[in-house]
């Protein structure tokens, strides 16, 4: 757990060293990206250069990196493949659009509801696809079949061992000292490992990121005159794009507000939602009219980054900026770095990254937590889309909270001194306790007077209130006289059959709304 003090905000050296580190781990993730979104590197670079400075810039929380990601660039393959590269930007403008509407109508605050296991499973399941990510680097592809096959015995153990090297640096390094980032000495020192043995002899041949894929230049503006030409054709791709941008929109604010949350809880300190969805709009709609592919908050380089002390909103620009001008007058530099020792950045962001702790609590927790934990976690690793798999793990804790706080409505039964009978309901009453809450009465069997006292409990919508109107109903039917008490103005003012029934204390009467259309 870290704490935020008053050196750690914007400590100008923090911040720029950070910003540098992660700017190096952003290169072979963009070009990885790009190349899952059958763009070109460029495409996926620029991405990261603008979602990163925007949103650190103007975005909700200080230390949280942008960039393109997995998690989006799945779907936009999809999008590209099908219709063609000259649709994936218009798409990705009408995908800032509907963040920015969403921070607007302070819609961000529903971040609130998501359950903590699902956040658990949301990083376990992250944490287990950026491991995944970085096991294609020890293959070699086929570029005609797509084939695998394992790299030779060499060049394996070579790669194996800068990633291991690159590993213990970042882990033993901070304990001697801390005035530079771990990963930044790590991947310095692996580069010229590397480049010394090449030069005596040695040549492993380890893959570099310019054998990934070579950087450079800048990106090409789009021309929208293939999509947007005429009113015709805007409707048209409009028509096409609003699927994708709106899954683009959920999947990335998804993965950014979460992001935030765990940042929020790494650091003490707490980030602005709203602001955050407006930040990745306007980001998104900039690096769409750039001819980019868009991004949003990424875990794994965030993670860096607050390992590396970048607290503040300078580590995430100077990242952006690091990294624009690699590509413009670095890109031969940044094209001798090792790929392996990127790997090895991202395994020890994975270890720092997954939620070990779970392991230990899931006999300890509920038995519908530690399922949803697993479910979110399947789901992310499975489909590599956290919208889904963060949308199925609400839904889950939404029925299991119904379930339990429907079969909590019990009451306490007594009778007073002029025999009249007395229900003090406990618990809340709504759709799914209202089947509980009838069955609780006993019409036939009770006296001619009825008490139905609501202090400790709480109409919370219509289908309680219809719950109350049909329990009145059938004590009118059978010429008894059923009393209501405690219950809010609001309830008593839905009451069809009832209203007459209730007793209003105005001193003691709560005072909440109840959730109809009616009121609306």
């Amino acid at each position: 757990m870290f704490t935020i003090t008053p050196a750690h905000i914007g400590s100008i050296k923090d911040d720029t060293l950070s910003g540098l580190t992660v700017a190096l781990a952003l290169v072979p993730e963009a070009v990885a990206f790009a190349f899952v979104a059958h763009v070109s590197p460029e495409v996926g670079l620029w991405a990261a250069v603008i979602v990163g400075f925007l949103a650190a810039a103007i975005g909700g929380r200080p230390g949280m990196i942008s960039g393109a990601t997995g998690a989006l660039a799945v779907i936009m393959a999809g999008l590209v493949i099908q219709h063609g590269v000259d649709y994936l930007f218009p798409a990705v403008i009408l995908m800032g659009l509907i963040q920015i509407s969403v921070g607007v109508l302070r819609l961000g605050k529903y971040m609130r509801i998501v359950p903590y296991p699902v956040m658990l499973g949301f990083v376990n399941g992250l944490a287990v696809v950026i491991f995944l990510a970085q096991l294609q680097q020890f293959f070699d592809i086929d570029p005609v079949t797509g084939e695998k096959t394992l790299l030779e015995t060499p060049i394996l153990m070579a790669t194996l061992g800068v990633v291991l090297m690159t590993m213990a640096i970042i882990h033993f390094l901070p304990k001697f000292t801390m005035a530079v980032p771990a990963a930044l000495v790590a991947i310095v020192s692996t580069t010229l490992l590397t480049l010394f043995a090449t030069q005596v002899g040695f040549d492993f041949g380890i893959k570099t990121v310019g054998d990934v894929a070579p950087i450079g230049g800048l990106p090409t503006l789009p021309d929208f005159s293939q999509t947007m030409g005429s009113w015709d054709q805007i409707v048209d791709t409009f028509m096409i794009i609003f699927p994708y941008s709106f899954a683009f929109a959920a999947i990335g604010l998804v993965e950014s507000l979460l992001t935030l949350g765990v940042i929020d809880e790494m650091t003490g300190t707490r980030g602005c939602g709203n602001k955050e969805c407006v930040g990745q709009g306007i980001a998104n709609i900039v690096a769409g009219s750039a001819g980019t592919m868009g991004g949003c908050a990424m875990i794994g380089q965030s993670m860096i980054n607050i390992n590396s002390g970048g607290f503040g909103r300078l580590s995430g620009i100077m990242a952006a900026v690091s990294l624009a001008l690699f590509i413009l007058f670095g890109s031969s530099l940044i094209e001798v770095i090792p790929v392996a020792a990127l790997v090895g950045v991202m395994f020890i962001v994975v270890l720092a990254t997954f939620e070990w702790s779970s392991f230990r609590i899931l006999r300890k927790v509920p038995k519908h937590d530690a399922f949803v934990l697993i479910v979110v976690s399947v789901i992310t690793v499975i489909t590599d889309n956290l919208a889904l798999a963060v949308g199925i793990g609400v839904i889950i804790s939404a029925l299991v909270f119904s379930w339990t706080s429907a079969i909590r409505v019990v009451a306490d039964i007594s009778v007073n001194e002029e025999g009249a009978k007395i229900y003090v309901i406990n618990g809340p009453l709504f759709f799914g306790s209202a089947k509980v809450f009838s069955d609780l009465f006993t019409p036939d069997d009770d006296p001619d007077e009825v008490i139905v006292d609501f202090i400790n409990s709480r109409v919370v919508d219509h289908s309680a209130v219809e719950a109350i109107d049909s329990l009145a109903e059938r004590y009118t039917k059978r010429g008894k006289n059923l009393h209501l008490r405690h219950l809010s103005v609001d309830c008593t003012n839905l009451l069809n059959k009832a209203g007459d029934l209730v007793e209003v204390n105005y001193e003691e009467d709560p005072n909440y709304k109840v959730a109809d259309d009616k009121l609306a």
